[in-house]
């Protein structure tokens, strides 16, 4: 197959600091996890060329992502609308170690929808990892949404073992040009 255009889409990561919207794009853009925390500034943006095929098509279909790590300070929510406008999707994240951070996912969902109304959403509850297995279903049906049809799926996810992690950006890449 080849590719026969690149589109180019704008997405971005949302969530409280700490959550590991970095290590996730880390783990999609480089295949490397560190646990190591730095804190991101303002906005950091990657790219990444992902190559989508469909059934019904002859040719594959290339997009590229641009994809923007927004901070999660609570200091940085006046200025963060200005970095959401433009986008076509996001991955929410939040901590499943951390209530908080997932008692904040609906605020996210709706502050991002609200900049971007025909918007798609992954949630990612990240650092699965670190949780009994036995609980992670409830916590993936517990913090399942459906915002207006807006939220396409929510998934445990994992930056230190790549679980789940190139499946959200695909899903997600997959819907902006369907």
């Amino acid at each position: 197959m080849t590719a026969t255009s690149t589109i180019s889409k704008k997405i971005c990561l949302v969530g409280d600091f700490g959550v590991g919207k970095t290590s996730l794009i880390r783990r999609f853009l480089d295949r490397q996890f560190s646990d190591e925390y730095l804190s991101t500034v303002g906005v950091k943006i990657s790219r990444k060329l992902v190559e989508l095929s469909f059934s019904n098509q002859q040719q594959a279909q290339e997009v590229q992502l641009i994809i923007w790590d927004i901070e999660g300070s609570h200091k940085f929510k006046t200025v963060a609308p200005s970095y959401l406008q433009g986008a076509k999707g996001a991955v929410i994240v939040g901590d499943v170690t951390r209530k908080e951070t997932l008692d904040h996912l609906a605020e996210h969902i709706q502050n991002f929808l609200a900049i971007n109304p025909q918007s798609y959403i992954i949630i990612a509850l990240n650092k699965s990892d670190l949780i009994e297995a036995e609980y992670l279903d409830k916590f993936r049906q517990s913090y399942f949404s459906n915002e207006k049809n807006s939220v396409l799926a929510t998934y445990l996810t994992s930056a230190k073992t790549g679980n789940n992690v190139d499946e959200i950006f695909q899903i997600l890449a997959q819907s902006l040009i369907e």
